[in-house]
């Protein structure tokens, strides 16, 4: 068994299954994490949880970005036969959305610290303070990019819950090799 870092024509390489699944563990503890922490009563483990919540968003950000920078660079595999020609066309679309939620729950978590009227430095894992965009801070502004960052996030569990059951469809009903391939790139051989 050979062990591939890239992509071939059947299967993903372990680059792109371990951006893959560490991309999918952040971005579902995130939702878990955000969903918590606004619920704790105590108001300092609140903000330590917000500290993390805003640490592995940054972290979930240059993943997301090293995963799309690797993407570019490896083509995809190829679909097996068994998939139909409609979900041909709206597969790359799916993972289109996949990429922009991704990017952009972070992006409007950023844009929501930064614009703060409480100016609370993000020092993502007590490492460094990360710098806020360049944005005008007012209770207005807060408002906004609160109420987006949530509508993306319920956007974005709801996209990544359909990706799921689409992956599960593919390999318990349609039992083609369209999960097996995210698991592991053990074998070149493509099942129907």
């Amino acid at each position: 068994m050979a062990t591939m870092i890239t992509n071939n024509t059947n299967r993903y390489g372990w680059a792109a299954i371990a951006l893959h699944w560490l991309i999918a563990l952040i971005f579902i503890g995130q939702f878990a994490l955000g969903f918590i922490m606004v619920r704790i009563e105590s108001q300092r483990t609140a903000f330590e949880l917000i500290q993390l919540h805003k640490s592995f968003g940054f972290l979930l950000l240059g993943l997301v970005i090293l995963r799309i920078a690797w993407r570019l660079g490896n083509a995809a595999p190829a679909l097996p036969r068994s998939v139909g020609a409609l979900e041909r066309r709206t597969a790359p679309l799916a993972h289109f959305a996949l990429y922009a939620f991704q990017l952009a729950l972070p992006l409007s978590g950023w844009a929501l610290v930064s614009v703060s009227v409480l100016e609370i430095p993000s020092m993502p894992f007590n490492l460094f303070v990360m710098p806020n965009l360049p944005l005008a801070m007012s209770d207005a502004a807060e408002n906004i990019w609160a109420a987006a960052h949530w509508y993306l996030a319920y956007a974005g569990i709801a996209l990544v819950v359909l990706h799921a059951l689409a992956a599960l469809r593919h390999h318990f009903w349609l039992r083609d090799s369209v999960l097996v391939r995210m698991i592991t790139p053990s074998s070149d051989q493509e099942m129907e």
